[in-house]
């Protein structure tokens, strides 16, 4: 903090003064992005006015880029629905449990029709 700012509460210094994080939603994040792209003025002002540091653009740019990559590789349709490995030995024992007691009336059902 300078001479100036001793007399002011913290609340009212700028951002950067405070060294509190700070949390900025996904929408504007992308707003950030959109205007840094756009060009209509100088990104270091951009940075100013939100109290931004240029690692921090770089690091909204790269995440909107990973983010785009990742949509675009999505097929159109459901996706796909894995089963655990658990449920799926579950579901194979239950299936030859099944097997088995059909094949067993099966063979009860020839032999009646047999004698």
């Amino acid at each position: 903090m300078s001479v100036a700012d001793k007399g002011r509460s913290p609340d009212s210094l700028p951002p950067a003064v405070q060294n509190k994080r700070r949390f900025l939603s996904p929408e504007k994040k992308y707003q950030i992005f959109l205007e840094a792209q756009r060009g209509e003025a100088p990104v270091g002002e951009l940075l100013r006015r939100e109290g931004l540091y240029s690692t921090d653009l770089a690091r909204i740019q790269r995440k909107v880029k990973e983010s785009a990559l990742q949509g675009l590789a999505k097929r159109p349709g459901r996706s796909k629905k894995t089963v655990s490995e658990e449920d799926y030995d579950l579901l194979k024992q239950e299936l030859q449990s099944f097997e088995k007691k059909r094949m067993g009336v099966r063979g009860k059902d020839r032999g009646q029709l047999d004698g």
